[in-house]
């Protein structure tokens, strides 16, 4: 981690409702991380369901304090979004990574992983191995 800065978190999805909640459950699950910035960025700028780049990129640069940005989707076309706004290179902070995790799982891990302060790199890998997470 770089002089106290926390990595960003944002987490898509098709419904606003379901970004907040999994926002809230993660800093909840992770002792009330308030200090880490979690941002969410669901349905469209009207409300609806679907993914909104606009909402992304306002999100993104919402939590970007210098250490990164890691972002988590729930469904296709979220992950598109995401990928073309890499792709464009202007429009999400630099240091922004689309993160290959369960969403739920993956947001908790990556909120409980800034929080202890680390880099980039290892939310990513904290939240990527949420995939292996077993329930039986």
């Amino acid at each position: 981690m770089s002089e106290g800065k926390l990595v960003g978190i944002v987490l898509v999805s098709h419904s606003a409702e379901v970004a907040a909640s999994v926002a809230e459950l993660a800093k909840r699950l992770a002792g009330g991380a308030t200090a880490v910035p979690v941002a969410p960025a669901g349905g469209t700028a009207d409300g609806g369901l679907g993914t909104s780049a606009e909402l992304v990129s306002a999100a993104a640069a919402s939590v970007d304090r210098g250490a990164g940005v890691a972002v988590l989707t729930d469904l296709g076309s979220a992950v598109l979004t995401v990928k073309a706004l890499l792709a464009e290179g202007d429009e999400l902070p630099d240091g922004t990574r689309l993160v290959d995790a369960p969403f739920v799982e993956g947001a908790v891990a990556a909120v409980v992983t800034s929080a202890a302060g680390a880099d980039l790199d290892a939310v990513e890998a904290a939240a990527a191995e949420a995939y292996s997470y077993r329930k039986v």
